[in-house]
């Protein structure tokens, strides 16, 4: 295949082989060179008036208090005694090197607020963190007299995690987990924090992760081993605890990123003026908003949506999909026509011919204001490349892919599907995965607004990087929409310690008003009828939406989640006929969690010694 090399946009450096993936030896990058100079010359034939979106370079210490604040920790620094204790219940649950993490942060955001003289008292890094016996402390400034009242504040913050029975992953037991669990080079553990493994890999086998880079010419079968409490997925949790999630896989993947020697630095990007609408070149958030009020609840772009049913409808056997472009001049028209016929319903897709609605899906991916990877994330993702290890590399993508907004997310999936599915036709379509990662990596990583000569200088010398972190996206993507365990238990801890806060002040509030004897008869009255009826080795499962709607359930050890449900479903009735079993799933509702959908392989005695004070409720998954 033979490219034009003199335009200078569109020379192919020289790759530094010694620093980049292994597996470009492997790919044909042919196809990434001429995606790239398709894009540029689709740029230039559609003269559209790009927003540049400026990166700003932070202030010593801004970047440390941005991440702390994104982290859900920016009340350490606050005068309110409350908020600061929440903040100290939350790290009371963290391990050992999500702790180091944090810590590193807070003494660098504290030398910054002590050197600007801020009015209020800056706390000592003491004050925040434990003593760790096990390990070398590092401590910044001096302690002050008055910081003895939060150390009592954390202390009891620990205390309340430290003795509850149902959580016992201290940092001297998930070191013992970790020696105790058979390690399979291609088992995911999700039990274990991704950086405590790495930190006990570095320990104890650093020589053997050394001997040499892995062979990137295949990819493993990485797997997840069978959880019995089940897997968690994303869309499976309430908001206020997908909120913790977000908090924790941010603190874990740079803990991760910290113990393998990768820098991780969050983008900020200073707000542009964007199209408030229209189809291209708009926010997703703005595209959303516009699409519900046309079909209420949907979470896809109605545009992307369309144009990927569009390609799917002509067969996903041609050759060359996806790798071949649509003529230039007709994808710039059927754009301009989209953008004023679409939401009229006008729009003849009929006239649409397949290459050239994957060059509209293409293009509608480049020219969204941000990129779909989001600016905070974009490097993260791309510095993926960098970690030592696969592992380590999908570990991080599943942390990032929690991190991205939820419409960002559910796009992304729908496109990781999609391409997937044209994969699976890769006999006709000539499209393997190494094809489809090379053709799509310059549309999610090459990004205009953050000003052409870096980002292509950056994307040249990256490129086998993206195109590799792109087959990962791929081909593990049902492993990067999993919830790790271990942030689900952290969630499980901080929901425990706070509800013994709450139970704390409120006794106190009893007492206060004199009313403890007559409110603890009355919630004893509430809890005892529950008791009474349900018997020990025995749930009761609620199902307001079906016909019988309660059903006491005896726990086994091989009942699982599914085994409950097609109970409920095999009670006649016309509600229930109208219901696919697809369609209803058995919910672990209070407790230590605050709703959680169940996997249909979910062992419900292992589940119940869990969240022994859960509801169990069978409803409709929102969709």
């Amino acid at each position: 295949m033979n490219h034009d090399n003199s335009k200078k946009s569109t020379e192919r450096p020289q790759i530094d082989r010694s620093s980049s993936q292994d597996s470009l030896d492997e790919l044909s990058m042919d196809d990434y060179w001429k995606e790239l100079e398709n894009i540029h010359e689709t740029s230039k034939n559609n003269h559209r008036e790009q927003e540049v979106v400026v990166v700003k370079e932070p202030d010593e210490g801004e970047l440390e208090e941005e991440w702390l604040k994104e982290a859900g920790l920016s009340n350490l620094f606050s005068e309110s005694t409350g908020e600061s204790l929440d903040s100290m219940v939350f790290l009371s649950t963290l391990t050992r090197t999500q702790t180091a993490a944090v810590q590193k942060r807070v003494e660098t955001v504290s030398q910054t607020l002590r050197k600007k003289n801020k009015p209020y008292q800056v706390p000592d890094v003491r004050d925040i963190f434990r003593q760790q016996s096990d390990s070398k402390e590092k401590v910044s400034g001096e302690s002050e007299p008055s910081s003895v009242t939060a150390r009592e504040n954390k202390s009891e913050a620990q205390d309340e995690v430290k003795d509850d029975p149902e959580f016992s992953l201290g940092i001297s037991e998930e070191t013992t987990l970790l020696e105790d669990v058979p390690v399979s080079e291609t088992d995911i553990n999700l039990e274990i924090s991704f950086a405590e493994q790495a930190a006990n890999l570095k320990d104890s086998s650093i020589g053997k992760m050394c001997k040499g880079k892995e062979d990137d010419t295949q990819l493993p079968n990485f797997r997840l081993p069978k959880d019995k409490t089940g897997t968690t997925k994303i869309g499976d949790l309430a908001p206020q605890d997908m909120k913790k999630v977000y908090s924790l896989a941010l603190i874990e993947l740079t803990a991760l990123y910290d113990l393998l020697g990768t820098e991780f630095k969050q983008q900020k990007a200073i707000k542009i003026k964007t199209k408030d609408s229209g189809l291209f070149g708009v926010p997703l958030s703005v595209l959303l908003e516009q699409d519900q009020k046309k079909v209420p609840g949907t979470r896809i772009p109605l545009i992307f949506h369309k144009l990927i049913s569009q390609i799917e409808e002509a067969r996903l056997d041609t050759e060359g999909l996806l790798r071949i472009p649509g003529v230039a001049a007709r994808v710039k028209s059927l754009c301009q026509e989209l953008e004023a016929k679409f939401y009229e319903g006008t729009f003849n897709w009929e006239s649409v011919k397949q290459h050239d609605a994957a060059s509209l899906l293409k293009l509608f991916i480049r020219e969204l204001p941000q990129p779909l990877l989001t600016v905070e994330y974009l490097k993260a993702f791309q510095d993926v490349q960098n970690l030592p290890a696969k592992k380590h590399q999908l570990q991080a993508l599943n942390l990032l892919v929690l991190l991205l907004p939820e419409a960002n997310r559910d796009t992304l999936k729908m496109l990781l599907e999609f391409l997937q599915r044209v994969i699976e036709h890769r006999d006709k379509n000539k499209m393997t995965l190494n094809n489809v990662a090379v053709v799509m990596a310059p549309n999610l990583f090459t990004f205009h607004g953050l000003g052409s000569k870096t980002i292509e200088q950056s994307e040249f010398v990256m490129a086998a990087g993206t195109a590799n972190v792109m087959r990962f996206m791929i081909k593990y993507q049902k492993l990067l929409w999993t919830i790790p365990k271990f942030i689900v238990n952290q969630v499980r801890k901080q929901n425990t310690a706070r509800q013994k806060k709450e139970k704390k002040d409120k006794a106190m509030k009893k007492l206060l008003k004199k009313m403890a004897y007559d409110k603890e008869k009355h919630e004893k009255q509430d809890k005892s009828p529950n008791d009474a009826d349900v018997p020990q080795g025995v749930i009761r499962v609620q199902a307001p939406h079906l016909s019988k709607v309660s059903m006491a359930i005896q726990l086994t050890e091989e009942l699982k989640a599914s085994d409950i449900v097609a109970r409920f479903l095999s009670q006649k009735s016309g509600v229930v006929q109208a219901l696919k079993k697809e369609e209803v799933f058995l919910y672990e509702i209070g407790g230590n969690i605050g709703e959680r959908c169940l996997d249909d392989d979910t062992y419900m005695k292992d589940l119940f010694q869990l969240n022994p004070n859960a509801e169990w409720v069978i409803k409709c998954k929102h969709s």
